[in-house]
């Protein structure tokens, strides 16, 4: 049986579909609460999420996805494709509830939110 993790903000989701998300579960299944950064990535305080993701094990794909889109949005993109890419080629993957519900592996996922931070940074 695979285990299904939750991660804030992966694969570039729009924010307004956030909100209800926040309110109807905690935003960090399977982890303990704020090892995530999901309420601070939720709230669009990115600096404090790139903090304590910094901190975290970055081994873990979720961990690595969320920091990815930390460093995005604090304009770092290099260092969110770095995450991204590092999140795809983990040894490790499990499926992941996005920040929308859907379930997706990790590393697509990962290749989701890399995809969408090329898009953006091509139509500059």
């Amino acid at each position: 049986m695979k285990t299904i993790k939750n991660i804030a903000i992966a694969a570039g989701l729009t924010i307004a579909a956030l909100p209800a998300l926040a309110q109807a579960q905690d935003g960090e299944i399977g982890y303990a609460k704020g090892s995530l950064a999901y309420d601070a990535l939720v709230a669009g305080d990115n600096e404090a999420a790139v903090q304590k993701l910094e901190g975290e094990r970055l081994t873990d794909p979720a961990v690595m996805i969320n920091l990815g889109q930390a460093y995005a949005r604090t304009g770092r993109p290099g260092d969110a494709a770095k995450m991204f890419m590092a999140a795809m080629n983990s040894n490790r993957s499990f499926d992941l509830v996005l920040a929308d519900g859907q379930v997706v592996n990790s590393r697509k996922a990962a290749e989701i939110a890399l995809n969408s931070l090329n898009g953006r940074l091509a139509s500059r």
